[in-house]
């Protein structure tokens, strides 16, 4: 843990637990900042909290939009006055381990509109849409097995900036035991893809081929040892394998292309000679809202 120094914040108060199959929660720490908690022996695997803090490098890395991130230390002393954060089991409470997790910058806060899910009408409004070409693109190599997912951030003018969350199924899964599909990583509403260019997926190639895998590779050997499994390790060096393979990367945005407009194609087929979609709704985040986080996958 040497290169993280002492890079690290204490969990000083517990706010509410939050929706996901992880269970975490929502905690204030020490620089005065909130987190979203994600605990060493959550319910989904032992690779959650490598996946979640690696994943976040990697995405940005790549120049795209994901919360910031901090080792979190909670003690026991924190776990014993705030029973109300312990994990559900179908045994009864879980208790949560103690020690240093994993801890996402919370996007939330006062004055701050935050939206889990658009109307196709909103997607012209988000600013980093192309983003989603590249997030798939790379979530395909890293073996993601859940759909990708993503919050937005409303501004004053109404613009929207989408930030990539939840990286816990990177590298096959928090067991790194899943294989999935081709669509398993993409996005759920696949409107969000807007049209691109042979320019565009060229430079979605060289930011990927221009990643700096040792700086990766540092901040890996800087995490806690019990992070480091062998299977997280092990899926991490194939998505960077996959990663620096030009000829794999230009068959797999091919493949995103041709599924993409064969998806989009249907659809139109399906809004105009079908029945009409259910009305979507155009909702403010539970994390600005101050209720549960609700997953989306």
């Amino acid at each position: 843990m040497q290169a993280w120094g002492n890079d690290f914040v204490l969990a000083t108060q517990y706010i509410r637990n939050l929706r996901g199959g992880s269970q975490p929660i929502l905690v204030q720490a020490s620089d005065g900042l909130l987190y979203v908690a994600k605990f060493t022996n959550n319910l989904q695997g032992p690779n959650l909290p490598f996946n979640e803090s690696i994943g976040s490098e990697l995405y940005r890395a790549c120049g795209l939009a994901a919360p910031s991130w901090k080792l979190l230390l909670v003690t026991d002393s924190f776990l014993d006055e705030n029973p109300d954060c312990w994990m559900q089991t179908p045994e009864g409470r879980l208790r949560p381990a103690s020690g240093l997790c994993f801890g996402s910058r919370f996007l939330g806060g006062d004055g701050i509109r935050l939206l889990e899910i658009l109307p196709g009408t909103s997607f012209q409004r988000v600013r980093n849409r192309a983003s989603f070409w590249l997030a798939w693109l790379i979530d395909i190599c890293a073996g993601h097995v859940d759909n990708r997912q993503a919050l937005f951030v409303e501004d004053a003018q109404g613009w929207l900036n989408a930030f990539f969350v939840d990286n816990g199924h990177l590298f096959g899964g928090p067991k790194a035991d899943l294989h999935q599909g081709f669509f398993a990583s993409r996005y759920l509403d696949p409107r969000i893809y807007p049209d691109v260019c042979s320019e565009q997926l060229l430079d979605f190639q060289r930011v990927v081929r221009a990643l700096d895998a040792e700086k990766l590779w540092q901040r890996v050997q800087a995490l806690p040892d019990d992070w480091k499994t062998a299977s997280a390790l092990d899926g991490f060096t194939q998505c960077l394998n996959r990663l620096s393979t030009a000829c794999l990367l230009q068959n797999v945005l091919d493949t995103m292309v041709d599924a993409q407009q064969r998806a989009n194609g249907f659809e139109r087929r399906e809004y105009q000679f079908g029945p009409k979609p259910p009305t979507s709704v155009l909702r403010s985040g539970v994390q600005a809202a101050g209720s549960a986080l609700r997953r989306i996958a």
